[in-house]
Protein backbone atom coordinates (compact mmCIF):
# COMPACT_ATOMS: atom_id res chain seq x y z
CA UNK A 1 0.00 0.00 0.00
CA UNK A 2 1.30 3.59 -0.59
CA UNK A 3 -0.07 7.17 -0.43
CA UNK A 4 -0.52 10.39 -1.96
CA UNK A 5 -0.10 12.69 0.65
CA UNK A 6 3.33 13.70 -0.02
CA UNK A 7 3.79 17.01 1.40
CA UNK A 8 7.26 18.25 2.18
CA UNK A 9 9.09 15.17 1.48
CA UNK A 10 11.75 14.55 -1.03
CA UNK A 11 12.48 12.15 -3.41
CA UNK A 12 14.00 8.62 -2.89
CA UNK A 13 16.92 9.31 -4.45
CA UNK A 14 17.56 5.31 -5.14
CA UNK A 15 14.08 5.48 -6.95
CA UNK A 16 15.18 8.20 -9.57
CA UNK A 17 18.64 6.71 -9.89
CA UNK A 18 17.27 2.94 -10.82
CA UNK A 19 14.60 4.83 -13.18
CA UNK A 20 17.48 6.43 -15.13
CA UNK A 21 19.79 3.24 -15.39
CA UNK A 22 16.30 1.68 -17.09
CA UNK A 23 16.25 5.07 -19.36
CA UNK A 24 13.12 5.96 -18.05
CA UNK A 25 11.81 9.98 -18.59
CA UNK A 26 12.14 10.84 -15.11
CA UNK A 27 10.83 14.44 -15.76
CA UNK A 28 7.47 12.98 -17.13
CA UNK A 29 6.94 11.16 -14.21
CA UNK A 30 7.81 14.44 -12.20
CA UNK A 31 5.16 16.20 -13.81
CA UNK A 32 2.32 13.63 -14.31
CA UNK A 33 2.38 11.59 -10.89
CA UNK A 34 5.80 12.74 -8.61
CA UNK A 35 4.40 11.70 -5.80
CA UNK A 36 5.80 7.94 -6.82
CA UNK A 37 9.34 8.98 -6.44
CA UNK A 38 8.35 10.57 -2.82
CA UNK A 39 7.86 7.09 -1.36
CA UNK A 40 10.11 5.64 0.69
CA UNK A 41 10.16 2.10 -0.97
CA UNK A 42 9.84 1.05 -4.89
CA UNK A 43 10.89 -2.07 -6.68
CA UNK A 44 12.44 -0.47 -9.84
CA UNK A 45 14.65 -2.87 -10.05
CA UNK A 46 12.44 -6.28 -9.52
CA UNK A 47 9.49 -4.73 -11.93
CA UNK A 48 11.84 -4.23 -14.34
CA UNK A 49 13.41 -8.15 -14.03
CA UNK A 50 9.78 -9.27 -14.33
CA UNK A 51 8.86 -7.53 -17.12
CA UNK A 52 12.59 -8.54 -18.72
CA UNK A 53 11.48 -12.13 -17.80
CA UNK A 54 8.52 -11.51 -20.16
CA UNK A 55 9.87 -10.81 -23.24
CA UNK A 56 10.26 -6.68 -22.34
CA UNK A 57 13.08 -5.40 -24.03
CA UNK A 58 14.67 -1.79 -22.77
CA UNK A 59 12.27 0.67 -24.68
CA UNK A 60 9.32 -1.31 -23.46
CA UNK A 61 10.04 -1.45 -19.66
CA UNK A 62 10.75 2.18 -20.27
CA UNK A 63 7.98 3.17 -22.17
CA UNK A 64 6.21 1.08 -19.25
CA UNK A 65 6.88 2.87 -16.42
CA UNK A 66 6.88 6.39 -18.03
CA UNK A 67 2.95 5.74 -18.53
CA UNK A 68 2.19 3.76 -15.15
CA UNK A 69 5.27 4.55 -12.57
CA UNK A 70 3.12 3.56 -9.93
CA UNK A 71 3.87 -0.09 -10.60
CA UNK A 72 7.15 -0.20 -9.19
CA UNK A 73 5.71 0.49 -6.04
CA UNK A 74 3.80 -3.27 -5.46
CA UNK A 75 5.78 -5.87 -4.09
CA UNK A 76 7.61 -8.82 -6.86
CA UNK A 77 5.31 -11.13 -5.28
CA UNK A 78 2.20 -9.02 -6.28
CA UNK A 79 3.26 -8.12 -9.73
CA UNK A 80 3.75 -12.36 -10.44
CA UNK A 81 0.34 -12.85 -9.10
CA UNK A 82 -1.27 -10.85 -11.22
CA UNK A 83 1.29 -12.20 -14.13
CA UNK A 84 -0.03 -15.62 -13.25
CA UNK A 85 -3.65 -14.37 -13.55
CA UNK A 86 -3.44 -12.76 -17.08
CA UNK A 87 -1.76 -15.71 -18.06
CA UNK A 88 -5.00 -17.84 -17.76
CA UNK A 89 -6.58 -16.04 -21.03
CA UNK A 90 -3.59 -14.83 -22.59
CA UNK A 91 -1.60 -17.10 -25.14
CA UNK A 92 1.51 -17.17 -24.30
CA UNK A 93 3.90 -14.40 -22.67
CA UNK A 94 4.67 -12.46 -25.83
CA UNK A 95 0.90 -11.28 -25.90
CA UNK A 96 0.79 -10.75 -22.57
CA UNK A 97 3.93 -8.12 -22.53
CA UNK A 98 1.76 -6.52 -25.45
CA UNK A 99 -1.45 -5.96 -23.91
CA UNK A 100 1.24 -4.58 -20.73
CA UNK A 101 2.65 -1.76 -22.83
CA UNK A 102 -1.18 -1.43 -24.33
CA UNK A 103 -2.62 -1.15 -21.08
CA UNK A 104 -0.03 -0.78 -18.25
CA UNK A 105 -2.74 0.88 -15.57
CA UNK A 106 -5.32 -2.45 -16.21
CA UNK A 107 -2.43 -4.53 -15.36
CA UNK A 108 -0.79 -2.71 -12.30
CA UNK A 109 -4.22 -2.53 -10.61
CA UNK A 110 -3.64 -5.63 -8.64
CA UNK A 111 -6.77 -4.95 -6.22
CA UNK A 112 -9.27 -8.08 -5.18
CA UNK A 113 -6.98 -10.49 -6.97
CA UNK A 114 -8.49 -13.54 -6.01
CA UNK A 115 -12.12 -11.80 -7.22
CA UNK A 116 -9.90 -11.34 -10.56
CA UNK A 117 -9.01 -15.33 -10.64
CA UNK A 118 -12.73 -16.53 -9.37
CA UNK A 119 -14.59 -13.88 -12.36
CA UNK A 120 -12.12 -15.15 -14.63
CA UNK A 121 -13.11 -19.08 -14.02
CA UNK A 122 -16.47 -17.77 -14.19
CA UNK A 123 -16.42 -16.17 -17.48
CA UNK A 124 -14.13 -19.14 -18.53
CA UNK A 125 -17.00 -21.27 -17.58
CA UNK A 126 -19.68 -19.39 -19.17
CA UNK A 127 -18.22 -19.65 -22.81
CA UNK A 128 -16.86 -16.57 -23.27
CA UNK A 129 -13.58 -16.67 -25.25
CA UNK A 130 -10.35 -15.75 -24.09
CA UNK A 131 -9.77 -13.09 -26.45
CA UNK A 132 -13.28 -11.21 -24.84
CA UNK A 133 -11.81 -11.98 -21.63
CA UNK A 134 -8.94 -10.39 -22.46
CA UNK A 135 -10.54 -7.04 -23.91
CA UNK A 136 -12.55 -7.24 -20.82
CA UNK A 137 -9.62 -7.11 -18.74
CA UNK A 138 -7.84 -4.22 -20.38
CA UNK A 139 -11.26 -1.91 -21.18
CA UNK A 140 -12.86 -2.95 -18.30
CA UNK A 141 -11.17 -4.56 -15.47
CA UNK A 142 -13.86 -3.28 -12.40
CA UNK A 143 -16.50 -6.10 -13.35
CA UNK A 144 -13.68 -7.97 -12.19
CA UNK A 145 -13.15 -6.54 -8.74
CA UNK A 146 -17.14 -7.45 -7.95
CA UNK A 147 -17.39 -11.40 -6.00
CA UNK A 148 -17.99 -13.71 -8.90
CA UNK A 149 -21.63 -14.10 -7.31
CA UNK A 150 -22.75 -10.99 -8.09
CA UNK A 151 -21.80 -11.10 -11.50
CA UNK A 152 -23.56 -14.83 -11.22
CA UNK A 153 -26.68 -13.50 -9.74
CA UNK A 154 -26.72 -10.46 -12.69
CA UNK A 155 -26.35 -12.98 -15.17
CA UNK A 156 -28.75 -15.70 -13.79
CA UNK A 157 -31.09 -12.56 -13.48
CA UNK A 158 -30.89 -12.20 -16.93
CA UNK A 159 -31.14 -15.44 -18.40
CA UNK A 160 -34.88 -15.82 -16.51
CA UNK A 161 -35.93 -12.46 -18.02
CA UNK A 162 -34.63 -13.74 -21.52
CA UNK A 163 -36.78 -16.41 -20.82
CA UNK A 164 -39.66 -15.52 -19.21
CA UNK A 165 -39.58 -13.14 -22.72
CA UNK A 166 -39.92 -15.96 -24.54
CA UNK A 167 -36.41 -16.34 -25.62
CA UNK A 168 -35.78 -19.83 -26.21
CA UNK A 169 -33.12 -22.26 -24.11
CA UNK A 170 -30.91 -23.19 -27.12
CA UNK A 171 -30.42 -19.37 -28.53
CA UNK A 172 -29.95 -17.86 -24.29
CA UNK A 173 -26.03 -18.79 -24.28
CA UNK A 174 -25.13 -17.22 -27.05
CA UNK A 175 -27.82 -14.24 -26.46
CA UNK A 176 -26.30 -13.87 -23.29
CA UNK A 177 -22.44 -14.00 -24.68
CA UNK A 178 -23.10 -11.12 -27.26
CA UNK A 179 -24.73 -9.08 -24.71
CA UNK A 180 -21.62 -9.34 -22.87
CA UNK A 181 -19.54 -9.00 -25.12
CA UNK A 182 -20.88 -5.90 -26.86
CA UNK A 183 -21.10 -4.02 -22.89
CA UNK A 184 -19.59 -5.93 -20.28
CA UNK A 185 -20.73 -2.56 -17.98
CA UNK A 186 -23.98 -4.31 -17.23
CA UNK A 187 -22.40 -6.55 -14.71
CA UNK A 188 -21.80 -3.41 -12.38
CA UNK A 189 -25.73 -2.59 -12.31
CA UNK A 190 -28.11 -4.83 -9.54
CA UNK A 191 -30.09 -7.65 -10.60
CA UNK A 192 -33.10 -5.14 -9.09
CA UNK A 193 -32.19 -2.37 -11.71
CA UNK A 194 -32.40 -5.23 -14.86
CA UNK A 195 -35.70 -5.88 -13.60
CA UNK A 196 -37.02 -2.55 -13.33
CA UNK A 197 -35.86 -1.24 -16.17
CA UNK A 198 -37.38 -4.04 -18.08
CA UNK A 199 -40.56 -3.86 -15.95
CA UNK A 200 -40.93 0.01 -17.22
CA UNK A 201 -40.67 -0.81 -21.07
CA UNK A 202 -43.56 -3.72 -20.38
CA UNK A 203 -45.80 -1.57 -18.65
CA UNK A 204 -44.96 1.09 -21.37
CA UNK A 205 -46.79 -1.74 -23.48
CA UNK A 206 -44.18 -2.88 -25.49
CA UNK A 207 -45.10 -6.69 -25.85
CA UNK A 208 -42.40 -9.45 -24.50
CA UNK A 209 -40.92 -9.95 -28.03
CA UNK A 210 -40.65 -5.96 -28.50
CA UNK A 211 -38.61 -6.17 -25.52
CA UNK A 212 -36.36 -8.88 -26.55
CA UNK A 213 -35.63 -6.42 -29.42
CA UNK A 214 -35.05 -3.77 -27.39
CA UNK A 215 -32.64 -5.73 -25.33
CA UNK A 216 -30.20 -6.98 -28.26
CA UNK A 217 -30.57 -3.70 -30.22
CA UNK A 218 -29.30 -1.48 -27.13
CA UNK A 219 -26.74 -4.06 -26.74
CA UNK A 220 -27.39 -4.33 -23.29
CA UNK A 221 -26.58 -0.19 -22.88
CA UNK A 222 -30.70 -0.16 -21.36
CA UNK A 223 -29.64 -1.51 -17.81
CA UNK A 224 -27.31 1.50 -17.33
CA UNK A 225 -30.63 3.49 -17.71
CA UNK A 226 -33.53 4.15 -15.05
CA UNK A 227 -37.19 4.47 -15.58
CA UNK A 228 -37.01 7.71 -14.68
CA UNK A 229 -34.33 8.72 -17.34
CA UNK A 230 -36.57 6.74 -20.19
CA UNK A 231 -39.87 7.97 -19.49
CA UNK A 232 -38.35 11.66 -19.80
CA UNK A 233 -36.90 10.79 -23.09
CA UNK A 234 -39.88 8.99 -24.44
CA UNK A 235 -41.85 12.22 -23.04
CA UNK A 236 -39.82 14.41 -24.82
CA UNK A 237 -40.05 12.53 -28.11
CA UNK A 238 -44.12 12.42 -27.71
CA UNK A 239 -43.56 16.40 -27.63
CA UNK A 240 -41.57 16.57 -30.47
CA UNK A 241 -43.17 14.29 -33.02
CA UNK A 242 -46.70 14.95 -32.23
CA UNK A 243 -47.54 11.08 -32.07
CA UNK A 244 -49.44 8.89 -30.46
CA UNK A 245 -48.44 5.85 -27.56
CA UNK A 246 -48.83 3.24 -30.32
CA UNK A 247 -47.07 5.51 -33.18
CA UNK A 248 -44.14 6.47 -30.86
CA UNK A 249 -43.63 2.59 -29.55
CA UNK A 250 -42.54 2.17 -32.86
CA UNK A 251 -40.58 5.18 -33.74
CA UNK A 252 -38.40 3.93 -30.62
CA UNK A 253 -38.16 -0.12 -31.96
CA UNK A 254 -37.11 1.81 -35.16
CA UNK A 255 -34.37 3.96 -33.39
CA UNK A 256 -33.66 2.89 -29.62
CA UNK A 257 -31.59 6.07 -28.88
CA UNK A 258 -35.04 7.90 -28.39
CA UNK A 259 -34.80 5.80 -25.03
CA UNK A 260 -31.63 5.74 -24.42
CA UNK A 261 -30.37 9.39 -24.94
CA UNK A 262 -31.20 11.62 -22.46
CA UNK A 263 -33.42 14.97 -23.17
CA UNK A 264 -30.60 17.12 -23.39
CA UNK A 265 -28.87 15.38 -25.73
CA UNK A 266 -32.16 14.62 -27.97
CA UNK A 267 -32.46 18.06 -27.58
CA UNK A 268 -29.22 19.32 -28.73
CA UNK A 269 -29.55 17.28 -31.86
CA UNK A 270 -32.95 18.13 -32.78
CA UNK A 271 -31.95 21.24 -32.96
CA UNK A 272 -28.98 20.77 -35.28
CA UNK A 273 -30.96 19.01 -37.54
CA UNK A 274 -33.60 21.54 -37.52
CA UNK A 275 -30.67 24.35 -38.01
CA UNK A 276 -29.52 22.58 -41.24
CA UNK A 277 -33.38 22.73 -42.92
CA UNK A 278 -34.63 19.41 -41.77
CA UNK A 279 -38.13 19.31 -41.06
CA UNK A 280 -39.01 17.49 -37.88
CA UNK A 281 -41.43 15.05 -40.04
CA UNK A 282 -37.84 14.00 -41.75
CA UNK A 283 -36.85 13.48 -38.84
CA UNK A 284 -40.33 11.15 -37.71
CA UNK A 285 -39.69 9.14 -40.91
CA UNK A 286 -35.67 8.44 -40.27
CA UNK A 287 -35.41 8.97 -36.65
CA UNK A 288 -31.90 6.81 -36.53
CA UNK A 289 -30.74 10.33 -37.97
CA UNK A 290 -30.35 11.57 -34.22
CA UNK A 291 -27.98 9.01 -33.15
CA UNK A 292 -25.54 10.99 -34.89
CA UNK A 293 -23.34 14.23 -33.35
CA UNK A 294 -23.78 17.74 -34.66
CA UNK A 295 -20.67 17.61 -35.90
CA UNK A 296 -21.21 14.11 -37.79
CA UNK A 297 -24.59 15.58 -39.23
CA UNK A 298 -22.61 18.94 -40.84
CA UNK A 299 -20.15 17.20 -42.13
CA UNK A 300 -22.16 14.55 -43.81
CA UNK A 301 -24.27 17.16 -45.07
CA UNK A 302 -21.36 19.28 -46.38
CA UNK A 303 -20.08 16.37 -48.61
CA UNK A 304 -23.36 15.53 -49.77
CA UNK A 305 -24.07 18.98 -50.59
CA UNK A 306 -20.79 19.02 -52.66
CA UNK A 307 -22.77 16.64 -54.98
CA UNK A 308 -25.81 18.66 -55.45
CA UNK A 309 -27.76 16.31 -53.34
CA UNK A 310 -30.21 18.65 -51.58
CA UNK A 311 -31.02 16.87 -47.64
CA UNK A 312 -33.74 19.31 -47.56
CA UNK A 313 -36.18 17.77 -50.05
CA UNK A 314 -33.98 14.26 -50.32
CA UNK A 315 -34.76 11.27 -47.82
CA UNK A 316 -32.45 11.48 -44.60
CA UNK A 317 -31.51 7.49 -45.38
CA UNK A 318 -28.32 8.92 -47.85
CA UNK A 319 -27.15 10.59 -44.33
CA UNK A 320 -27.67 7.94 -41.67
CA UNK A 321 -25.40 4.95 -40.21
CA UNK A 322 -22.61 3.76 -39.37
CA UNK A 323 -19.23 5.88 -41.35
CA UNK A 324 -18.87 2.73 -43.40
CA UNK A 325 -23.09 2.95 -44.06
CA UNK A 326 -22.25 6.63 -45.33
CA UNK A 327 -19.47 5.90 -47.49
CA UNK A 328 -21.20 4.17 -49.59
CA UNK A 329 -24.11 5.79 -50.08
CA UNK A 330 -22.25 8.38 -51.38
CA UNK A 331 -19.92 6.32 -53.49
CA UNK A 332 -23.83 5.72 -55.06
CA UNK A 333 -24.85 8.82 -55.01
CA UNK A 334 -21.20 10.41 -56.48
CA UNK A 335 -21.20 7.49 -59.31
CA UNK A 336 -24.91 8.25 -60.72
CA UNK A 337 -23.76 12.40 -60.88
CA UNK A 338 -20.42 11.40 -62.98
CA UNK A 339 -22.45 8.62 -65.34
CA UNK A 340 -22.52 9.81 -68.71
CA UNK A 341 -26.21 10.52 -69.62
CA UNK A 342 -25.72 8.87 -73.35
CA UNK A 343 -24.66 5.69 -73.97
CA UNK A 344 -20.97 5.95 -75.42
CA UNK A 345 -20.76 2.72 -76.65
CA UNK A 346 -23.98 2.60 -78.51
CA UNK A 347 -23.58 2.82 -82.23
CA UNK A 348 -23.76 6.27 -84.21
CA UNK A 349 -27.20 6.95 -86.02
CA UNK A 350 -25.60 7.95 -89.64
CA UNK A 351 -29.06 10.12 -90.67
CA UNK A 352 -28.62 11.67 -87.48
Amino acid sequence: SYTTDTKSREENKKTVENLYRLSVDVKKIRRLKEWVLLQDVAYVQEIAGILQEMGADETTVANILECCPEAVLHTPAVINSQRALWQLVCQNEKQLIKLIEQFPESFFTTENQENQKANILFFQELGLKNNIITRFLTSSPSIFYNPVEKNKKVIETLQQNYLSLGGSDANMKIWILKLLSQNPFILLNTPTSVEENLEFLQRNDFTDREVLQLLSKLKGFIFQLTPTTMQKSILFSKNVFKCSDQELKQLVLKCPALLYYSVPVLEERLKGLLREGISVAQIRETPMVLELTKQIVQYRIKKLSALGYDIKSGTLENLNGTKKDFEVNYGKIQSKKERPIFNPVAPINIED
